[in-house]
């Protein structure tokens, strides 16, 4: 790889993580209000949480974090949420599985007012597990463009 390519790498990787950032702290605040307000358990506050930063990454991966995604077709756009739905099934596998390990409900600290329970432990694992899928896969359907490829040949 040249280094032209490892800087634009580099920058890419950057920007998908500030994405990940806003889009893990808009998917933590919605599941910490759906399960504290609004009393849903974490297997279904989970996927709606999930489904509202989906959203917004899409956005910002297509305006800011792979060059070039704006032109790609609808098999991409297909592509990129069909990668985002098993994001989705591996999260709330990785939940089930650290609430079966670790539980969910016990209290951890309070801090400043702010109680952190297992629950909000267990979804930053998950997330940092989903993250590199979600990478890996929104690359190659925004950047590589393969599924449009796939498509003119049938």
């Amino acid at each position: 790889m040249k280094r032209a390519e490892q800087a634009s790498r580099m920058q890419e990787i950057f920007r998908f993580l500030i994405t990940g950032i806003i889009c893990f702290a808009v998917e933590f605040i919605l599941l910490v209000m759906l399960k504290e307000w609004f009393h849903l358990d974490t297997l279904i506050a989970t996927p709606i949480a999930f489904m509202g930063s989906v959203a917004i990454n899409y956005l910002m991966c297509v305006a800011w974090v792979f060059e070039g995604a704006k032109k790609n077709g609808h098999a991409t756009k297909v592509g990129f949420f069909l990668t985002s739905a098993m994001g989705l099934l591996f999260n709330e596998l990785f939940m089930l599985i650290f609430r079966l390990l670790f539980g969910e409900e016990a209290i951890l600290f309070t801090i400043l007012g702010f109680t952190v329970s297992m629950y909000m432990i267990n979804k930053i694992l998950a997330t940092l597990l989903v993250m590199t899928w979600n990478y890996i896969t929104k690359r190659t359907m925004l950047h590589a463009n393969w599924l449009d490829k796939l498509q003119k040949r049938n």
